[in-house]
């Protein structure tokens, strides 16, 4: 992480407070993180170095602390990500079950 976060830009016209984020993607030198918070949805862009161990990866959640203006926290949340990845994975589970069922093989269809 960045030793003074507040040198990263918040994104375009995020409030001061608490936010969920996800990292949607990171690349050409920034991480874009997708606001997941109840109330407020948008963008942050900021340098891939300012996201901690852990989070630098796509769909790692992150707690962010913006403060006048500007990003002043960011917190991997290292189980909010691990049960994001296990609904992933069980919709993807499910969703190919049911391809599977609908499906039949050639040698079953007369």
């Amino acid at each position: 992480m960045s030793d003074d976060p507040a040198e990263c830009g918040a994104g375009d016209g995020v409030p001061d407070g608490e936010y969920r984020a996800v990292v949607d993607r990171i690349e050409d030198g920034l991480a874009t993180l997708i606001l997941d918070d109840e109330t407020t949805t948008g963008r942050v862009d900021i340098p891939p170095d300012s996201l901690p161990d852990g989070a630098r990866q796509a769909d790692a959640v992150v707690d962010l602390t913006v403060e006048d203006g500007r990003l002043a926290e960011v917190r991997f949340e290292e189980r909010a990500t691990e049960r994001r990845r296990e609904r992933v994975q069980s919709r993807f589970d499910r969703l190919a079950r049911r391809r599977d069922e609908t499906t039949a093989p050639e040698d079953d269809r007369e």
